[in-house]
């Protein structure tokens, strides 16, 4: 059934920053057959040996046909189909294009989602996922030697490469993003060296049309909060969490943040009912819905909680416009 309204949802991030666990997770709330994800790496306009050739990356602007893109994504949003065209990761070519037909949510994701304006304009909610730089060196030595056989020297040389395109074109679209999630290595651990312990934090963009920031506690205050004790089990080294208002990109932004890692998953429901504003349909949503899927990558840290609370704020997004959507045509 073809929709009365494309919600178009942006999720941006570098490579390897934890979008496919976040899409899943988004999946999961809306449903498979609710949900078309189109990665924007179709919209290369170089293959990998023009690349290479040409000394071009994929993180820069000229290997991306922002045209086609802008022109694609805004008639699937008029509820068009479209020939999108095909990047193939395996051989590196552009293969022929296939038919895609509008959904009810369709999100973009990719490294450049909120890079050019036009398209920027169309999205009704947008994401940035900022991994520090030492948690994704940490991260991309994991996967890259242990899953892909990379040595830790060539791993290293493959950031350090990235890094001059990364810091041009795609960090600087976080100051464009409804929310960012932002992972970073802890501060309950002094000199810690494995980075498996993360602080998180969830940079909520305030005055937002329809976006209501999460908060703990009491809404605008500022909130150190230390919940481990008798109804939070916290093994070393603990768990610290932090609420407040700040100033980011020169944007008015709430912030929240959990520092350390949960022991017993069932135990969240606890941090949930302290936090207000959360998009849920019944008290203890968030943590049941954490639950379904606690073998996900960050599920025991903020990570994971970030990501399912930032999911419930798409369905909200979602349901408010639909519902806009739904009252015109009554009122027409």
């Amino acid at each position: 059934m073809k929709p009365d309204r494309v919600v178009l949802i942006g999720v941006a991030g570098d490579s390897g920053c934890g979008k496919s666990t976040f899409l899943r997770r988004i999946t999961d709330l809306f449903g498979e057959d609710f949900v078309t994800v189109i990665c924007l790496d179709d919209y290369h306009s170089l293959d990998r040996k023009q690349r290479k050739e040409t000394g071009i990356t994929a993180l820069d602007p000229r290997a991306n046909n922002f045209d086609l893109m802008y022109e694609q994504v805004k008639a699937l949003k008029s509820g068009e189909v479209i020939n999108k065209p095909i990047y193939n990761h395996e051989t590196g070519m552009i293969d022929p294009p296939e038919l895609v037909h509008p959904n009810h949510v369709v999100v973009i994701e990719g490294l450049h989602p909120l890079y050019d304006e036009r398209v920027r304009g169309l999205l009704d909610f947008s994401v940035y996922l900022d991994i520090t730089d030492d948690v994704k060196i940490a991260w991309k030595i994991q996967r890259d030697m242990a899953e892909r056989g990379h040595r830790y020297e060539d791993v290293l040389a493959a950031i350090n490469a990235r890094r001059p395109d990364f810091s041009a074109y795609i960090d600087p679209q976080k100051q464009y993003a409804d929310v960012v999630l932002r992972v970073m290595t802890t501060r309950l651990i002094p000199d810690d060296q494995e980075k498996k312990v993360l602080r998180v934090q969830m940079i909520q963009r305030d005055n937002v049309e329809g976006f209501e920031p999460a908060y703990l506690f009491d809404e605008g205050s500022t909130i150190d909060w230390i919940p481990c004790g008798r109804k939070l089990t916290c093994s070393y080294p603990g768990i610290r969490m932090f609420y407040g208002p700040d100033n980011y990109y020169g944007h008015s932004v709430s912030t929240l943040e959990v520092d350390g890692q949960f022991d017993n998953l069932e135990e969240v429901i606890y941090i949930e009912k302290h936090l207000s504003n959360l998009s849920t349909k019944y008290e203890g949503e968030l943590t049941h819905l954490l639950l379904q899927h606690r073998e996900y990558p960050g599920s025991n840290n903020g990570t994971g909680l970030f990501q399912v609370l930032t999911g419930l704020k798409m369905r909200a997004t979602y349901e408010r416009v639909t519902s806009k959507v739904a009252k015109v045509a009554v009122n027409v």
